[in-house]
């Protein structure tokens, strides 16, 4: 199982960018998925959550610029990242909960992508 993501980037203060990320390989279900990021001389912290029903949670510095989405027909997850802040910039995984064909379950994790905001 391997998750990909991309979509990061530098932009301006107040611009946007989408992140995305899919899981591939043996999977029966994705359980919830999310993004995190870690800034650097940071602790590794909590982006946004998305169960596979679309309940979604979100740290209290991404509520109401950004939206965390998914496609389980595509095992993708994705977030829409609005106004962005020079404090926002840091490096970005996603992660899911993944039950394989092996009815094996864990967190996988994507490689990190990197979001620079300049002010």
């Amino acid at each position: 199982v391997q998750l990909q993501a991309f979509g990061g980037g530098l932009v301006q203060t107040g611009g946007s960018l989408r992140l995305s990320c899919a899981a591939s390989g043996s999977i029966f279900s994705i359980n919830a998925m999310g993004w995190y990021r870690q800034a650097p001389g940071k602790e590794r912290e909590l982006v946004a959550l998305i169960t596979r029903t679309g309940n979604t949670n979100y740290a209290d510095s991404a509520k109401g610029r950004f939206t965390i989405s998914r496609d389980n027909a595509k095992n993708a997850v994705y977030l829409q990242m609005n106004s962005l802040k020079p404090e926002d910039t840091a490096a970005y995984y996603c992660s899911a909960n993944i039950l394989t064909r092996w009815n094996t379950a864990r967190d996988y994790w994507g490689q990190g992508t990197l979001v620079t905001v300049s002010s």
